[in-house]
């Protein structure tokens, strides 16, 4: 992730990224309790079901899924993994979160991390768990007809780093999410509706915008900003062990074969939970079925 840039829009010196890295290290993620008011609440609105948890490595792994919609799967994925599974993953936040002070400082002392190249490295060297999204910002606001669908353009960059740490990467599909809010419109069409116009007014959207990178417009249950009931099924899929290419860097062929193993058995267990989560929505009362429509 080349061209990482401060709060103040300035190219990140190495100074200000081996403070990241330190204050990152030194950081112990809060552990959430199943127990916990958050965490009930989490359950009680989601009710998120885990698959494949006997494919979970003794060994630190790197866990690489599909992102939803705003990411929203990072706010369920990662504290059932912590409640339920024990495992502290370090979730890596898109470099824009850390250009604000007080938001980026907020987020580490959670235990997210910047997702650059070295933070990774850093974190492998110390056998930690790491949570990492290829499609990054761009994924989190794909428009409404890519729905679960992994937009990870050309980066091979996780398939090296794990690579040459003999890393053992886990595949992690999720469903739910992605439908927590239909669209009014997608951030490619905004430019072009009555708000885009007002936007461009007041200056937020320019000629130099990037329109795959606008969110949509988002609607809620019962057309609120409120997130819609949906189910959360998560599945673990079969881990892919580097170890034997630890210390190394496989060839670009290799890379991509890697890579769409991995792409391959996060939609293969994609497909699986739409059908399973199909079958036990089946069983939900009046009210969730209201709240999720």
């Amino acid at each position: 992730m080349a061209g990482l840039l401060d709060k103040d829009n300035q190219p990140l010196s190495g100074d200000r990224l081996a403070q990241h890295i330190e204050t990152a290290l030194a950081i112990e993620p809060a552990a959430t309790r199943t127990g916990s008011l958050g965490y009930q609440v989490l359950k009680k609105l989601f009710r998120p079901v885990v698959f494949g948890a006997e494919n979970l490595p003794a060994s630190p792994a790197l866990y690489i899924g599909n992102h939803s919609l705003f990411a929203l799967d990072t706010l369920v994925l990662w504290p059932l993994m912590q409640a339920e599974l024990n495992i502290f993953a370090r979730p890596m936040a898109d470099k824009l979160f850390f250009n604000a002070g007080p938001v980026g400082d907020a987020l580490l002392k959670r235990g997210l991390v910047m997702g650059h190249p070295a933070v990774c490295e850093a974190l492998m060297r110390e056998g930690q768990d790491i949570l990492l999204y290829p499609g990054g910002a761009h994924e989190a606001v794909k428009p409404e007809r890519d729905r679960y669908q992994l937009l990870w353009k050309e980066r091979y960059g996780f398939i090296r780093l794990a690579a040459k740490h003999g890393y053992t990467i886990v595949p992690v599909a999720m469903v739910g999410p992605d439908e927590f809010y239909d669209y009014l419109y997608d951030g490619e069409e905004l430019p072009d509706t009555k708000l885009g116009s007002l936007l461009r007014r007041l200056g937020v959207l320019t000629d130099n915008t990037r329109p795959d990178l606008l969110p949509p417009l988002p609607m809620g249950a019962l057309s609120s900003l409120f997130p819609k009931l949906q189910r959360c099924l998560v599945s673990f899929g079969k881990p892919l062990d580097l170890s034997r290419y630890k210390g190394r860097v496989p060839a670009k062929a290799q890379q991509k074969k890697l890579r769409q193993q991995v792409a391959d058995e996060i939609e293969s267990e994609i497909a699986r939970l739409l059908v399973e989560r199909e079958r036990l929505q089946h069983q939900d009362g009046l009210l969730r079925r209201i709240f999720r429509a």
